[in-house]
């Protein structure tokens, strides 16, 4: 994974998804930044962080992903080894479906995908030190550089989904005391089935991640 590494940057993820489209970067590549300016969070949020944390977007060709793999599931698949990476290394951080990283009742970061010519973009944003006053941290220590190392060889091992799901499957209890949402509606994830392919059923409606 080529990686490209900025001092300061309105968001990785526009700028990423601008390279690929103008084939000024071509995937596999992935940008980090020290500073992020206008990070993009969850329904089109901005996603506000301190100097220091993760700002990181990485790109992969689409005929790389798992073959089981759902693309409306993506940020479930990477966001999974993510969580999965940071637990190697100590940390009790979980995941709130879809692709939201909890360190108890606390976010601290998240996950966004999109897909732009034959490309699919990840970007990720992680309180590793400091935070915002809603939010908080990552509950350890951890080199940045090490994280990404070990996450990257996570991601070239090419886990299937359902290897990858079937831990997730297992720990989605934590989610029950939250909520997710729908055109504009709070949804309980106490009430919903974690279905499969990473979506989430209620009431006969099935309930895709869009991020």
């Amino acid at each position: 994974m080529k990686i490209l590494s900025l001092k300061s940057i309105d968001s990785t993820q526009l700028y990423l998804k601008k390279s690929i489209l103008l084939k000024e970067l071509n995937a596999p590549v992935a940008v980090i930044a020290q500073v992020q300016t206008q990070g993009i969070g969850s329904r089109n949020n901005s996603w506000i962080s301190k100097e220091g944390n993760l700002f990181l977007s990485f790109a992969l060709p689409l005929e790389d992903l798992p073959r089981d793999l759902k693309l409306e599931s993506a940020s479930i698949y990477f966001a999974s080894i993510l969580k999965e990476t940071l637990s190697a290394f100590g940390s009790e951080v979980f995941l709130k479906w879809p692709n939201d990283f909890y360190i108890g009742e606390n976010k601290i970061g998240g996950m966004i995908t999109t897909v732009v010519d034959k490309t699919i973009i990840c970007g990720v944003g992680i309180n590793l030190i400091s935070s915002v006053e809603e939010f908080s941290k990552l509950d350890i220590d951890i080199d940045k550089k090490a994280l990404l190392e070990t996450y990257f060889q996570n991601l070239e091992k090419k886990f299937l989904w359902k290897q990858v799901f079937s831990k997730y499957k297992l720990e989605f209890y934590t989610n029950k005391k939250f909520f997710t949402h729908k055109d504009g509606q709070k949804i309980s994830l106490q009430r919903v089935k974690l279905e499969d392919d990473g979506s989430i059923s209620i009431n006969g409606e099935r309930i895709y991640s869009r991020r």
